[in-house]
């Protein structure tokens, strides 16, 4: 319960290995269930395992790993030293709070555009009638719906006359899918919009109080190692486009996948594995963004498409021109 009260301080972050049939875990009878060590209460061991499997920990360039969820856990060092925290970016990513949000499944739209004649093309999974949309559909739709002047660098539906733009009393909402036969129509509502930039903007936030606390300069970090649920399916460009991510050279962005499994079949294959995994743990410095007072000077800055400091995102002035 310590974790839900302020300070907001784990009791323990490192647990003994325990019989798993304790755990409730079905294996063999003897079997023993290791976990790894946590940081602090929001950055717990699936950050640290990520840690371990980008083997950021070892390189000599400054790389920044960013881990997409509910909360947007962000690790930014090198081999001499890393700095971490935890930003509540919201279940939007997720899917959650979006009206025809949903987790990435068969039906989810992962990948739209929206093409000069004003129609909408999209990939679903499983390549399916779509059902809902995924968070990279997400972003794909706050990005484009940006850089077509569907909304303005505040995030707010234009008056535009576009018919698929309509009103009612739950307010504004774009129509990305029409109904076909027996599927209901998928829209973009203006709350979810407000979401969506609040979810980039806590991550960004995040980023820009380490790089400030470390001095470090966007020139300076030779990867980013993109971890989550969003898997290979982010359009890193677009991602860029409304301000969630550094805008460096694409080929510093790397998809690391799943890297909390990857780290955990590491420590499974590697007793030294999991030593080392206890030292990154121990020598990660976490910065609690709740009580740091840059974090939510950086959040208001980032509330806006891409930025209200353009000089940070120079690909994406062409496109605030038009807007």
């Amino acid at each position: 319960t310590r974790i839900r009260r302020d300070p907001y301080v784990a009791s323990v972050s490192f647990v003994p290995p325990i019989s798993a049939a304790e755990a409730g875990i079905q294996i063999n009878k003897r079997g023993i269930l290791y976990c790894l060590p946590g940081v602090a209460a929001y950055v717990g061991s699936d950050i640290v395992s990520g840690v371990l499997a980008t083997r950021m920990y070892t390189r000599e360039p400054i790389s920044l790993l960013v881990d997409l969820g509910t909360n947007g856990e962000v690790v930014l060092g090198n081999r001499h030293w890393m700095v971490c925290a935890s930003s509540s970016a919201g279940p939007a990513f997720e899917g959650s709070g979006v009206r025809n949000g949903m987790r990435a499944g068969a039906g989810a739209i992962e990948k739209l555009k929206m093409l000069p004649d004003g129609s909408v093309e999209y990939k679903t999974i499983g390549n399916t009638h779509p059902i809902g949309i995924c968070g990279s559909g997400l972003l794909d739709t706050l990005a484009e719906l940006f850089v077509n002047r569907i909304i303005d660098r505040t995030g707010r539906l234009t008056s535009a006359r576009d018919p698929r733009l309509t009103e009612n009393d739950e307010g504004r909402m774009y129509q990305l899918v029409p109904p076909v036969n027996q599927h209901a129509e998928i829209v973009i509502t203006q709350a979810d919009i407000n979401n969506l930039i609040r979810s980039k903007a806590g991550v960004f936030a995040a980023v820009s109080v380490l790089m400030k606390a470390t001095q470090t300069k966007p020139e300076d970090i030779g990867s980013v190692f993109l971890a989550g649920g969003f898997g290979n399916f982010l359009n890193v460009e677009e991602a860029v486009t409304i301000g969630m991510l550094p805008d460096l050279p694409p080929g510093r962005l790397h998809f690391a996948g799943n890297t909390s499994i990857a780290g955990a079949k590491t420590v499974l294959l590697s007793n030294q594995a999991m030593e080392t995994a206890a030292q990154i743990a121990q020598s990660m410095t976490y910065f609690d963004l709740m009580s740091n007072s840059d974090y939510m000077e950086e959040f208001t800055k980032a509330c806006f498409l891409p930025h209200t400091d353009l000089s940070l995102f120079p690909s994406a002035r062409p496109l605030v021109g038009k807007v």
